[in-house]
């Protein structure tokens, strides 16, 4: 074996002595508590009735970037369409939220900026910011707006300052007090920028996301929504001002130097988008479900519970083996629950996931209460 291959053997013997070894899953349960596809759009088949000649595209690829051979009037047509729904002035497309994070937040800041960013936020922010030329880089506590202000004092009048959020982070489930965050920006000079990933869809009258629920759009400079997850489909957007637009369409790397979303990519798009725009919308009877998920958790007593009232609840356990144990258990029972593992959280907050869709019924949350 040679010296990289003892590297590699190493770092995974590591992984599987620590009981985090990553696998590829392939067998599903029959009841879904894992998946991000929170409307439903994906599994049950509702997209794809509704996105017309799909297989009528002049091609199945691309066939470039868009500053080459990609582009086209149906891709600006929907970011014209999106971003207008998200109530921005303009948006623009990237092939993945991965994609759209890191090519925000490594091209926005200069060796000036200053980046400011929860604890809590996904891989790809912190890429994204680790990419960055900014020295000035850092973390606060999660939700912590006490800690926030200070750093803002801190660094204010030094040079441009970015404040980076989720709206609903994906392993708590919890939301970001994005009014006091956007009042904070506001007083001391500084710019915000908000993951809506596992918002939009769920969050709004049409699943706009929590920015627009609250009336935040014209107070947040850039935000992120991503088309895998309750759109049930994949790609994603940036939306903010048109200035933004121009410039990710010249500096942003993830955007510039990537083949474009093929036309059947940006016809499912749409057709989401059309889906949550139409009058027969309505993201309600997963609140409804939401709501009945917390009535259980206080009937059952267990303040291991991550306080949320988004789509994903998450049950601390607190230990990489006994979560997986535990997970396996609720499998066996035909009910889909991965259990989430250090690092992919801190370690002693290794935990089940619990994601709630439109499909779930409350005689599925029994079960998964009755098999607890």
């Amino acid at each position: 074996m040679n010296r990289v291959d003892q590297h590699l053997s190493h770092k995974l013997e590591e992984r599987t002595q620590a009981g985090n070894l990553r696998a590829l899953p392939v067998s599903r349960q029959p009841i879904d508590f894992f998946s991000n596809d929170y409307l439903g759009l994906a599994i049950t088949g509702l997209l794809n009735s509704l996105i017309p000649n799909i297989h009528n595209c002049q091609s199945t690829g691309s066939t470039g970037s868009r500053l080459l051979s990609g582009n086209n009037a149906h891709t600006e047509e929907l970011e014209t369409f999106i971003a207008s729904f998200h109530k921005a002035e303009a948006a623009l497309l990237f092939n993945s939220g991965y994609d759209a994070n890191v090519g925000l937040l490594s091209c926005i800041p200069s060796r000036h900026t200053t980046i400011l960013y929860d604890e809590l936020c996904h891989a790809s922010i912190i890429d994204g910011v680790r990419l960055g030329q900014c020295a000035n880089k850092y973390k606060f506590g999660h939700n912590d707006l006490d800690e926030l202000e200070g750093q803002l004092k801190k660094y204010k009048g030094h040079g441009p300052v970015l404040v980076v959020v989720e709206s609903v982070y994906s392993m708590d489930g919890d939301m970001a007090p994005l009014a006091e965050l956007a009042a904070l920006c506001e007083t001391h000079d500084a710019q915000l920028i908000v993951d809506e990933a596992h918002a939009t869809g769920v969050f709004g009258t049409h699943g706009e996301g929590l920015v627009c629920a609250l009336g935040l759009q014209d107070r947040v400079f850039a935000r992120v929504h991503t088309f895998g997850k309750a759109l049930g489909c994949h790609g994603a957007i940036i939306v903010g001002s048109a200035l933004l637009r121009q410039y990710l369409i010249n500096f942003a790397r993830s955007f510039i130097y990537t083949t474009a979303l093929p036309g059947h990519s940006v016809q499912t798009i749409r057709a989401a988008y059309g889906y949550l725009a139409g009058d027969a919308f309505s993201n309600k009877p997963l609140h409804e479900l939401i709501a009945y998920f917390r009535d259980r958790i206080e009937a059952s007593g267990n303040n291991n519970w991550r306080d949320s009232n988004s789509a994903i609840q998450a049950l601390v356990i607190g230990d990489n083996m006994r979560s997986r144990d535990v997970a396996a258990r609720l499998q066996q029972a035909g009910l889909q629950v991965n259990p989430i593992l250090h690092p992919t959280v801190p370690l002693g907050m290794e935990r089940l996931r619990v994601c709630l869709h439109m499909f779930n019924t409350k005689e599925e949350v029994d079960l998964l209460f009755d098999n607890l």
